[in-house]
């Protein structure tokens, strides 16, 4: 068992230190194009003065940057922001998904159309959004919403169609009803493709909470990048990218997590 629990930990942290291959090769050539002047430091500066920065942007001891202190106040709204409009779509395109998935008829009648709406840019729907909901909260809540269901929507329809008809058949046999049915076998069996779509939605959430943050709000980590580059500080711009990088990674985690509580199956494994 010792010999067994060393080897997997083995595997983990070898997994994990391949993971930084290529964080550790871009580190590198950051840090030798900026330190040789190969690259002015308006627009990239180095990895130091980076570090610094963020260090700035959470503690905010040396105000450096008129965003000194300013990240966790500005990191919660983006969050809520994510969550209200992840909670929205995949809640929408669970339902749908499972209902399109389990019956013909709807699949002909939904999947041409969400289809088509799939294929509008994400950028296209910024007017749209602008017109119907005016600027701030609600334009940010549904561009959110609208890009992140897609995903949800696909992977959930695919998950129910793939169901075998042999498990189906097999709960009827024991008697199970139609709402039994869908917890016992159709809703276990399509849940490792439910939680692909989620977990793209999640990634995809935070990919448009900037584009949302863009529409007239006064707070959050898209509306700090969005003032920072109209005042030409890229370095706030690329700390605020490396915020949302790691915290996408972490709600991610977390989402894994929490899926696993439910359904602990091995494609629902976080990488």
């Amino acid at each position: 068992m010792d010999k067994k629990h060393a080897r997997n930990t083995l595997t983990t942290l070898t997994s994990g230190l391949w993971g930084l291959l290529i964080p550790g090769i871009l580190l590198l050539l950051w840090y030798l194009a900026t330190s040789r002047g190969a690259v002015p430091e308006y627009v990239l500066p180095s990895p130091q003065k980076l570090w610094n920065v963020i260090i700035d942007f959470i503690l905010g001891n040396s105000k450096v940057t008129p965003y000194s202190g300013k990240l966790f106040d500005n990191l919660w709204i983006s969050c809520f922001r994510v969550l209200k409009g992840f909670l929205t779509a995949a809640l929408l395109g669970v339902i749908l998904g499972f209902l399109t998935g389990r019956v013909r008829l709807l699949q002909k009648v939904f999947d041409p159309f969400v289809h088509a709406l799939r294929a509008v840019p994400g950028i296209g729907w910024l007017p749209i959004a602008i017109v119907w909901f005016s600027v701030g909260e609600k334009s940010t809540h549904f561009l959110i919403s609208l890009a992140t269901f897609f995903p949800i929507y696909m992977n959930t329809a695919q998950g129910a169609k793939e169901v075998p008809d042999t498990y189906l058949r097999a709960g009827q046999m024991m008697g199970a009803g139609s709402f039994s049915l869908f917890w016992t076998v159709t809703l276990p069996s399509a849940f490792p493709s439910v939680l692909v779509g989620l977990r793209l939605g999640l990634g995809i959430s935070w990919a448009y909470l900037v584009l949302g943050e863009v529409t007239g709000v006064t707070k959050g980590i898209g509306a700090i990048m969005t003032d920072a580059r109209m005042l030409g500080h890229v370095d706030i711009v690329l700390a605020c990218m490396a915020v949302i990088a790691v915290t996408g990674k972490v709600s991610d985690f977390l989402l894994v997590k929490i899926c696993n509580l439910f359904y602990p199956v091995k494609k629902c494994n976080a990488k």
